[in-house]
C-alpha cells in the first residue's frame, strides 16, 4: 500500500491528483487520513533510473498538490505499507501523535533561504605592469581574495543568529557548492513578514546574497 502523505480528515471534498501510475484514495482512522494509490507495482517502478526518477517527481508533485488545499505530513518516497490493514493498524496506534503534529502545522509553509556566497570582485592586473610590481600586485591581490573569504565566513554566523532571533522553528541544511541552506516554518501564505526580513537581512549583508524559495510542505519540519 505506496503512500504520500498524512492528513486531517474533513467532510470537505478534496481534489485528489493522479498519483504516481494511477489513481488515488484515503484511508482514514478516526479524523486523521492517509493517501494511498493501492493499485502501484513499486517494485516495477526500480527497474530502470528513468523511471525510479520519474516517480520521485511525480511523488513530490501528489504532495506538493495536496498541500495546495490542505495541511499534510509528507512521506518519504517509497514509503509503503504489506497492506491496507496494516497501514489501517499503524494509523490506530499513531493516529493521536498525527492528529497532534498536523494540528501545530496547520497552516504553516516551509520556506527555503539560500545563502549564495558574494564571489570575490577580482580585478585585472593590466598588461603593463612588469617584473616587480607584477609580483607585487598579484601578492596584493591574493591577500584580498583570502580578507574577502575570512569576512564571508564571519559574517554567516552573524546572519544565523539574526534568523534564529526572528524565527524560532527553523534548519540549517547541509551546504552544498558553498551554498547555504536555511529551512523556515511559519504561516503560510505568508503576510510578507518573511519576504520583509530578507530584505531586511540582506542590506545587513555585504558578502552573501539571499534567496526565498516559493512555499513548500514542511518536509524538514516532521
Amino acid at each position: 500500500m505506496y503512500t504520500y502523505a498524512f492528513l486531517l480528515h474533513s467532510s470537505v471534498a478534496l481534489d485528489l491528483p493522479e498519483g504516481i501510475s494511477g489513481a488515488l484514495e484515503l484511508v482514514s482512522v478516526a479524523d486523521v487520513a492517509a493517501l494511498v494509490e493501492p493499485d502501484l507495482p513499486f517494485e516495477g517502478l526500480q527497474q530502470s533510473d528513468q523511471q525510479l526518477m520519474q516517480a520521485v517527481l511525480a511523488h513530490d508533485r501528489v504532495i506538493r498538490e495536496l498541500f495546495q488545499q490542505v495541511t499534510v505530513l509528507p512521506l518519504r518516497f517509497g514509503t509503503c505499507f504489506v497492506s491496507r490493514q496494516g497501514l489501517i493498524d499503524h494509523l490506530e496506534a499513531h493516529w493521536q501523535n498525527y492528529r497532534e503534529k498536523l494540528t501545530q502545522l496547520q497552516g504553516k509553509a516551509e520556506y527555503l533561504l539560500k545563502l549564495l556566497p558574494r564571489p570575490f570582485p577580482e580585478t585585472m592586473i593590466t598588461t603593463e605592469v612588469k617584473g616587480k610590481d607584477y609580483f607585487l600586485a598579484k601578492k596584493k591581490l591574493y591577500q584580498d581574495q583570502l580578507s574577502w573569504q575570512q569576512h564571508q565566513q564571519a559574517e554567516l554566523p552573524k546572519i544565523l543568529d539574526v534568523i534564529a532571533q526572528r524565527y524560532s522553528q527553523w534548519q540549517r541544511g547541509e551546504p552544498s557548492d558553498g551554498i547555504e541552506r536555511i529551512y523556515l516554518l511559519t504561516e503560510h501564505p505568508s503576510d510578507r513578514s518573511l519576504e520583509e526580513d530578507c530584505q531586511d537581512w540582506q542590506q545587513q549583508c555585504a558578502y552573501w546574497d539571499l534567496k526565498l524559495g516559493e512555499p513548500l510542505p514542511p518536509y524538514h519540519f516532521v
